[in-house]
């Protein structure tokens, strides 16, 4: 792959800082690295790959050429600056919801849809981190059983909110009194209550879920229903996933199309106390499945727990690896 001037929007936020790690440990070809965050941070530094860079503001690197910007610093900035540094050549690969479900934009996930890139293709949405992890379990068994409807129950964790959430979540356990991102106490909690209530009684959160998965899939069919819930998790959401599926299946078929999945590991050997925990899944790219098991009242309907580190491939990791695809694919040769 080609070395590459790389800025990273938002490079001193949660995401952003695992974006900076996950860079180094993939050994992505950087030739120079520009950190980019607001107007507060500017002048602060990061260190990247043992040398330290001085954090830059968006109008400062809209004058820099660079091959490729990391967007993670919220949907407001993605609207206003994506397109001025896509037009000046720069492909961005956005974290925030604001491209997501435009109809003029991809929205990638390299393992499932990765070849709907195009070369026209300047700014690249990465979707939401619950369907992110969801959909890398669900693709193989898709493309095998064919799925035509599912419920999905979400455990996430405050690093979905961001570093101020885990502040409250910590502060709470020392009894400390702080800032309050939710509305309700999240220590020895549980907060069905993740983003705004929309008219029909569900949250965007959940909402995402259902439109996310029929645009990356390419399948209108699959409707899935979400609940949605905060719980008092560091890092690493998990999905209780119930499937309906049009055709038969053998478990231990479910398994091996999971297992032969890029990025998924199967954990599923309760005899041994063996499924996926968020405790476990932090600090690594994998999705983890486990507690595969056929439904009671329906001989096609199955069951999943679905685990992954929400800040890596629900986030920073998905994004890179988009960049790594565009680079092996001659994107900047």
């Amino acid at each position: 792959m080609n070395s590459l001037t790389v800025a990273v929007v938002g490079a001193t936020g949660m995401v952003g800082r695992t974006m900076l790690k996950v860079l180094e440990e993939r050994s992505f070809p950087v030739a120079k690295l520009i950190p980019v965050a607001s107007a507060k941070s500017v002048g602060s530094s990061v260190e990247f790959n043992g040398q330290i860079h001085q954090v830059v503001s968006l109008e400062q690197a809209l004058e820099m050429d660079m091959d490729i910007a990391l967007f993670s610093a919220g949907g407001g900035v993605s609207e206003v600056w994506a397109s001025k540094f896509a037009k000046r050549g720069t492909t961005v690969i956005d974290n925030s919801s604001f491209f997501r479900m435009s109809p003029n934009h991809k929205l990638v996930i390299p393992e499932i849809n990765g070849d709907v890139i195009s070369d026209e293709d300047l700014i690249i949405a990465n979707p939401n981190c619950t369907t992110m992890q969801l959909l890398m379990a669900l693709k193989p068994i898709h493309d095998r059983y064919q799925i035509n409807r599912g419920v999905i129950n979400t455990y996430q964790s405050v690093t979905g909110t961001g570093a101020a959430a885990l502040d409250q979540l910590m502060d709470e356990r020392s009894g400390v009194d702080s800032i309050k991102v939710y509305p309700h106490k999240i220590d020895m909690n549980c907060l069905p209550h993740c983003d705004d209530f929309q008219e029909n009684g569900y949250t965007r959160e959940e909402m995402k879920v259902y439109y996310e998965t029929k645009k990356i899939m390419g399948d209108d069919s699959i409707d899935l229903s979400c609940t949605a819930v905060r719980v008092p998790v560091a890092g690493g959401h998990s999905e209780a996933v119930y499937l309906e599926l049009d055709n038969e299946f053998e478990l231990e078929d479910v398994r091996h199309v999971l297992n032969e999945f890029p990025g998924v590991v199967v954990q599923d050997d309760v005899a041994n106390n063996v499924y996926p925990m968020p405790l476990y899944s932090e600090g690594k790219d994998d999705v983890f499945v486990g507690r595969i098991r056929r439904d009671l009242s329906n001989s096609r309907g199955l069951h999943l727990w679905v685990v992954s580190d929400n800040l890596r491939k629900g986030a920073a990791t998905n994004t890179i690896q988009i960049a790594e695809y565009l680079n092996s694919r001659g994107r900047w040769a």
